[in-house]
């Protein structure tokens, strides 16, 4: 639970400032927003969420 809001919050970060510095134009975001949707409802969502988790267990055991 943590990890996918981390994930979320990142990437609102990101859109926030691709629309500000004009990189991401309003149908581009929107664009984003609804492909997200689209992939939350497929059969591949468990296995992206699985893939993100072990991302997280790996970058979180690593050690500077």
């Amino acid at each position: 639970m943590a990890v996918s809001i981390s994930v979320v919050l990142l990437l609102l970060v990101l859109a926030v400032v691709f629309m500000r510095s004009g990189g991401l134009r309003s149908s581009h975001a929107l664009v984003c927003v609804l492909l997200g949707f689209l992939l939350a409802s497929t059969s591949i969502a468990p296995t992206i969420s699985n893939g993100l988790t072990a991302t997280a267990h790996l970058v979180a055991g690593v050690r500077p």
